[in-house]
């Protein structure tokens, strides 16, 4: 996998988000975040993860929605329970993933890293073709981002502690870990 385009993975189906904004002049992308979500939740399928990145969410079909609606947020990447892989953000920008954030004393990770969403809970476990899809594109963020070291690829709850629990308990990442260093 390489970039096409500017920042922008050949391999996935992109779907360009408004929910984004430029990198401070001179920031070094390090730091890989990663992030589950299903919507509504513990649902999976349907458009809704898309409508919601893309500020299309219609708050009428599920209570849930009336909540999250008028946020705007995105991620950078989604990879979806069958392996699709989806690009809302060009890498090369900011996506609005990590919120209120801190890592290694650096607050503000929006700023300095790239969010990939799992379409999941924190209690169910992850598809295999999910793993699949997330080694191969870590090792290409890895490839085009080298400050992004094994060292540096965190869960949203270790960025933002007490207030984000993704990917959960049920993320595997000791076998995620040892498939990306194979």
């Amino acid at each position: 996998m390489s970039l096409s385009g500017g920042g922008w993975l050949p391999e996935a189906r992109k779907l360009p988000s408004p929910n984004c904004d430029r990198r401070p002049p001179d920031t070094t992308i390090d730091l890989l975040v990663i992030h589950n979500i299903s919507l509504p939740p513990g649902e999976f399928g349907g458009p809704w993860i898309d409508d919601l990145f893309l500020n299309r969410l219609d708050p009428a079909i599920d209570p849930y929605f009336r909540e999250v609606a008028v946020l705007r947020v995105s991620a950078h990447l989604l990879i979806r329970r069958d392996g699709e892989l989806i690009q809302y953000v060009d890498l090369n920008h900011r996506a609005w993933h990590a919120g209120a954030s801190s890592y290694a004393g650096r607050r503000a990770c929006n700023d300095f890293s790239i969010g990939v969403e799992l379409e999941g809970t924190d209690e169910a476990p992850y598809t295999e073709r999910q793993y699949c899809g997330l080694v191969h594109v870590t090792r290409t963020l890895q490839r085009l981002f080298p400050a992004i070291t094994a060292e540096r690829i965190v869960g949203h709850s270790d960025i933002a502690p007490g207030r984000k629990t993704d990917p959960g308990l049920a993320f595997d990442w000791t076998g995620f870990r040892r498939r990306l260093a194979t």
